[in-house]
């Protein structure tokens, strides 16, 4: 069981961030902002593939300018992403739920002012975004693009904010490889309760991405660290949502949806496994209700997987066996057996606990 960190709890539109908030899960659109439709169809994908917040880059005066009417047609909350121009935050923050800017590239601490003042009328949050490439100079002359770095430069920042009366905070601190990464959480965790946006920023392509995302950020989970997350994936929008939820169930940080347990291919298997574990894997997608199913392929790993399985597959030559809660409900042929099997798991996810 994975005891989370104490943090408070603070708000991203109707989405609770930090406290006894289920993690959540975000992801950032690709298209120019100011491309309207095109923005608005791409958090609608992400809505429909279980995004919890979503963030769009504002550059420019022009992307600034259609926040309000993104805003007016998504359901999602909406965090302007700020770099450099001060100013395009203080257009954003009149309509968008958080405002997310890197404090080693926005400048004079008077544009943090400015931007603290909207937020603080608007009542919405500040995502204070380190990351290691883009380090103010005091801190990258210090200590290097460091973990060390990083977190010289959020306490820094979290403490001007504090300053200026406003507590309203997430915190990330990303580097684009995972040691650091890792390394910062960590330093920075025991010095405030405030929440963590956890990510691994310029992951690269979803091979790529996938895997340094999982080392570390179910590194951080597994330590109880992290309030929402972001798993980054060059050119992708859905995959990042649907790797972003695995790494939370398979790291136990969250209970939802089924868990396949199927076993690896090898010279003992009596069935086509790989095509029964696909289709189980579709046909179960649907389902939230947190379940261990098993699929497994031969009378080795079979019986003594399925005993511990809500619902399993035991599979023999030509036949199967369906048992749910480690007894046989039925002997079927291998052509009946994965109906039988959805059949039981649907059952299951519509039972009461």
């Amino acid at each position: 069981m994975i005891t989370r960190y104490p943090t408070r709890k603070i708000y991203v539109g109707n989405v609770a961030v930090g406290g006894d908030a289920p993690i959540s899960v975000q992801s950032m659109t690709y298209s120019r902002t100011s491309d309207i439709a095109a923005t608005v169809e791409q958090i609608n994908r992400l809505h429909f593939a279980g995004c919890d917040i979503v963030r769009v880059a504002v550059p420019e005066e022009a992307d600034a300018l259609a926040l309000k009417a993104i805003k007016e047609q998504i359901s999602l909350p909406l965090v302007a992403d700020i770099h450099f121009n001060y100013k395009l935050a203080l257009i954003a923050a009149e309509v968008v739920d958080c405002i997310r800017f890197n404090p080693g590239n926005i400048g004079e601490k008077a544009r943090i002012k400015e931007i603290v003042k909207a937020c603080q009328e608007r009542h919405i949050p500040i995502r204070i975004g380190v990351n290691a490439g883009s380090l103010e100079k005091e801190f990258e002359q210090r200590y290097g693009q460091t973990a060390q770095g990083m977190v010289a430069s959020a306490e820094y920042n979290i403490k001007f904010l504090e300053d200026l009366g406003f507590t309203d905070i997430k915190v990330s601190l990303k580097a684009s490889d995972v040691q650091r990464t890792v390394e910062a959480y960590r330093l920075l965790r025991p010095k405030n309760d405030y929440p963590f946006h956890l990510g691994v920023t310029e992951a690269g392509t979803i091979f790529h991405a996938t895997i340094k995302s999982a080392i570390g950020l179910g590194a951080l989970l597994l330590d109880g660290i992290g309030d929402t997350m972001r798993v980054s994936i060059t050119g992708e929008l859905e995959e990042e949502i649907k790797v972003g939820r695995a790494i939370l169930k398979d790291s136990g940080a969250a209970k939802e949806g089924v868990n396949i347990i199927s076993c690896p291919t090898c010279g003992r298997i009596e069935a086509d496994l790989v095509s029964a574990v696909a289709v189980i894997e579709e046909r179960t997608k649907h389902i939230k209700k947190p379940l261990d199913i098993s699929v497994m392929g031969c009378v080795v790993n079979a019986i003594g997987e399925a005993k511990h399985a809500d619902v399993a597959i035991a599979y023999g030559k030509g036949a199967g066996l369906v048992m749910v809660k480690g007894e046989v409900v039925a002997r079927l042929s291998e052509d009946e057996l994965v109906d039988r099997f959805v059949t039981e798991v649907e059952k299951m996810a519509r039972e009461e606990d």
